[in-house]
């Protein structure tokens, strides 16, 4: 993809000469004849970068450079300033400005091109308008997924548990009203509410494990997966092999929610999708990451595609990449598909303590 480059500049040899040096580098270029120009042409363009002269009447490049950098949506753009002005409060008015590099007048076309080709490879300021508007739809993922988690908390707590605690409470109330229900009819009565109230405390228990599963508190990362690959081999009949480092339990509380929901989300997926007749499960520290892979030896992916986007691998590719980690999912050489989180070892981790 061709670079966006707009000149601004008052002199007309000025602007010639630079369209000359660059425009057999494939660019495309763009000119402005003074500062209020320029400021229009930024806002419509969003250039890939800025070629601003100091010098001009009105609205000089140093005033120029300030009103960009102030404006919504062009704050990382690349500029570099063209200046005859070669003393240290120029330049220092010109850093304070927000310029993020200078070029001398008269200039050598050979270090103009060498500057403009860095900045422009390196393609700093799309890069990082993309990088945000994807943390913005991952944010709006997010907000919307808590949303709907929120609902259907509410509905469970309002639908089920609340009328199940309605019926009890008119139970409780009619054993009350009547105190002479024969002893028979009172243990079944009291029998019935028993049962409703067992219920409703397997139904708390399921809503808070949902929220936040108990078997990390109480066991650990480590045999909390392994408890929970257990149960899943038990009633899934898929048998899992499974090895983890001793050293995960050194990891960020937040990795050892993110790893067991990945785990979780990745053997459902086995059980639902793979016609897999054994699973493998592993979590290592190696590389200054922590890295869990999944794998399986049933049918692979769809067609050889790869990571699909359904909402289970939608999911965990988000929760991962909330502390800047990696999913890939991909179909195996023999088979099957092997899923692999890779979450970056935070500096100043125990783990990284010690390894130090």
């Amino acid at each position: 993809m061709k670079s966006t480059i707009l000149i601004v500049d008052d002199n007309a040899a000025s602007r010639d000469t630079l369209e000359s040096a660059l425009i057999e580098q494939g660019y495309h270029l763009h000119m402005a004849e003074n500062g209020q120009q320029a400021l229009i042409q930024a806002e419509e363009l969003h250039p890939d970068l800025i070629l601003l002269d100091v010098m001009m009447p009105g609205m000089d490049g140093f005033e120029v450079c300030r009103r960009i950098r102030a404006t919504n949506g062009l704050e990382e753009v690349p500029i570099i300033m063209i200046t005859a002005l070669d003393d240290n409060a120029s330049r220092l008015e010109g850093i304070e400005s927000g310029a993020d590099d200078f070029i001398s007048k008269p200039f050598d076309l050979q270090e103009l091109r060498a500057r403009v080709r860095t900045i422009t490879r390196l393609n700093r300021y799309h890069t990082l308008l993309e990088q945000r508007e994807s943390l913005r739809d991952m944010a709006q993922r997010l907000v919307s997924a808590e949303e709907e988690e929120r609902m259907r908390i509410s509905r469970e707590l309002h639908d089920e548990l609340g009328q199940l605690l309605a019926a009890e409470l008119m139970d409780i109330r009619n054993l009350q009203s009547d105190l002479t229900i024969p002893e028979v009819d009172l243990f079944e009565r009291l029998e019935k509410l028993h049962n409703q109230t067992y219920e409703v405390m397997i139904k708390i228990r399921r809503l808070a494990h949902d929220l936040r599963p108990p078997l990390l508190s109480a066991l650990g990362l480590k045999m909390a997966l392994q408890s929970h690959c257990s149960k899943f081999a038990s009633h899934s009949h898929i048998p899992v092999s499974i090895e983890i480092d001793d050293g995960v339990e050194e990891l960020p509380d937040m990795y050892h929610i993110i790893l067991y929901r990945v785990l979780q989300e990745a053997l459902t997926n086995i059980a639902k999708h793979a016609n897999a007749s054994r699973a493998w499960v592993e979590l290592s520290l190696e590389d200054d990451h922590a890295i869990l892979t999944v794998q399986d030896n049933g049918r692979g992916l769809p067609d050889g595609k790869e990571k699909p986007n359904g909402i289970g691998v939608v999911g965990m590719t988000e929760r991962v990449s909330l502390v800047g980690g990696n999913l890939d999912l991909r179909s195996g050489k023999n088979g099957g598909t092997i899923l692999s989180a890779s979450l970056p070892l935070k500096l100043g981790t125990s783990y990284n303590r010690e390894k130090s």
